[in-house]
């Protein structure tokens, strides 16, 4: 298939033909075959397309969570000639209802899960809209309720057999993902069939997938890491093992029972896996490789996971949203990447195929080797911006000075310690914050905590705020139980004293945000609040 013809759907297609009766989908207990899986995503885009309002958008939404029809939908919209739209049923129905909106989708796919809060989320819709509940065989009710809108259940489903999936143009929209926004407003990005095919392209070659492999999808479809699972996973007929709710807490034991052989997670899951000693030596023999992304990865849970997982080769991976799933990688050597890491975090490596990397001052110019900067990123992964946003696109993708192509400011500080080594992470460039005129990296600081706490997982936010930064930094430790005091002695030996924590806390349970990373907003909320008592 040439190569201007490929598109998100190709690989998914090519191994239907070429493993029909091989497994596509693993739900608990539920397996489908390619053919079944393309079957039932056919069957949804021809119901569909029969039916598609006059004039929508080139989009459909899949309003669904860890379900047949979450994935069929996600591929329904693709055989639509579509990109979809995940919205998750687990979201807070106003920002759903925000995001439907904003994309203009008039199709939407909804499972059993979406059906639930369905009603709340249509309050406040006024185009019309069709959705498919193909999980219901009777949708009178909804009819009944919402008459401006077109219901179709399982019975009004058409056969998938006269389904023919036409050309798609490979720059046009594969998914529509909505990201956090710093005005609270989520922002929509854009990703192009021909920004994510060459990524699959890469993935695929580099770790040697076949129809063998078993892949994990510990990331929701909300979640652009997701589309690493699916894609990568299809294009060279693997099986992607989606675990449920019971599954999702207990990760050692999917992985087992599923036999995963490709995993990817957050780094939080490591940390979850290690307090509840799913990491003994040895565990997880049949993974052959292991990647991270998504925040910071620790040195410490690396090397316990490398120990868990002996036969596995390690890898973390980086990227934002805008620059499609990931955009640098970096291997695990047991023996030398300690020493090429800082504050105790596994460094980011080097760019993908075809993609450049900028080491920016403030004014957008390259800094020295060896100097921080923000990183700035262009190349085929990068994306076509923000939906129908251009104040924000403008903003955010930029042209350097002297440069003639377009980059991508990732908000991120990285380095390059010297010539040939590794880029390494420093934080969020919003994380650097100002302590009495000081430059502060909260990362230095979580580094020395969780050293000095003996703990997974620390976080240190500037608090008070103020206009200019903030007048101090909090500590918070992932312990039950802790003699603060000492630890705070101990730290404080190590650091200047603007960098000292006035208080250190303890925290059985971080706050999460939707994507499984550590939600600092809500920290901060914590200790707003309990000013506001004071």
């Amino acid at each position: 298939m040439p190569q201007e013809q490929r598109s998100l759907r190709s690989g998914f297609l090519r191994s239907v033909e070429q493993h029909p009766d091989r497994p596509a989908l693993q739900l608990d207990a539920a397996v489908l075959s390619y053919s079944a899986l393309r079957d039932r995503a056919a069957a949804l885009a021809q119901t569909l397309s029969a039916h598609a309002p006059a004039g929508e958008p080139a989009l459909t939404a899949v309003f669904a969570h860890r379900s047949v029809t979450a994935y069929a939908g996600v591929l329904a919209g693709l055989l639509r000639g579509h990109g979809y739209v995940p919205l998750n049923p687990g979201f807070p129905t106003d920002r759903t209802r925000g995001m439907l909106v904003r994309s203009e989708c008039r199709s939407v796919i909804v499972d059993a899960h979406g059906a639930r809060q369905l009603v709340e989320v249509l309050d406040g819709v006024d185009t019309p809209l069709l959705l498919l509940l193909p999980e219901h065989d009777d949708v009178s009710e909804f009819a009944a309720q919402w008459p401006k809108h077109r219901f179709i259940g399982a019975s009004d489903l058409l056969e998938a057999s006269a389904w023919f999936a036409g050309p798609v143009d490979a720059n046009a929209i594969a998914y529509l993902l909505f990201t956090s926004g710093s005005t609270g407003q989520p922002k929509g990005v854009m990703v192009a069939h021909r920004n994510v095919v060459p990524y699959i392209d890469a993935m695929v070659e580099r770790y040697a997938v076949t129809e063998q492999d078993r892949f994990s999808q510990t990331f929701d479809l909300t979640f652009d890491l997701s589309v690493h699972d699916m894609f990568v996973a299809w294009e060279r007929g693997a099986c992607l093992c989606a675990p449920t709710g019971g599954q999702k807490m207990f990760p050692g034991k999917y992985i087992t029972d599923c036999g995963i052989t490709m995993w990817f997670s957050v780094p939080s899951t490591v940390v979850l896996m290690s307090r509840l000693k799913m990491l003994k030596a040895g565990k997880y023999p049949g993974l052959r490789f292991s990647l991270f992304c998504g925040e910071a990865l620790p040195v410490e849970m690396v090397q316990k996971w490398a120990e868990a997982a002996s036969q596995s080769i390690v890898e973390n991976l980086y990227g934002p949203t805008e620059l499609t799933i990931a955009c640098t990688l970096y291997r695990w050597n047991g023996q030398t990447s300690p020493a090429q890491s800082e504050f105790g975090v596994v460094p980011i490596g080097e760019p993908y195929p075809g993609m450049k990397m900028l080491v920016a001052d403030e004014q957008q110019n390259e800094v020295a080797v060896g100097e921080a900067g923000e990183l700035l990123m262009t190349g085929p992964q990068l994306t076509l911006g923000y939906y129908k946003d251009p104040q924000r696109t403008a903003a955010a993708f930029v042209t350097p000075p002297g440069r003639n192509e377009v980059f991508y400011r990732t908000g991120d500080r990285v380095r390059r310690p010297a010539a040939g080594q590794p880029l390494v992470y420093l934080g969020r460039v919003d994380n650097q914050i100002k302590i009495q005129g000081y430059r502060v990296e909260l990362g230095e600081v979580e580094a020395i905590l969780r050293q000095e706490a003996g703990v997974d997982v620390a976080i240190a936010v500037g608090w008070p705020v103020t206009a200019s930064g903030a007048d101090g930094i909090v500590g918070f430790l992932g312990a039950d139980s802790a003699d603060t005091a000492a630890i705070r002695e101990r730290v404080i030996a190590r650091l200047p004293p603007y960098m000292h924590p006035s208080e250190l806390r303890l925290v059985s349970e971080f706050p999460l945000n939707a994507n499984g990373k550590v939600d600092r907003k809500v920290l901060l909320a914590s200790l707003a609040a309990q000013a506001e008592l004071a």
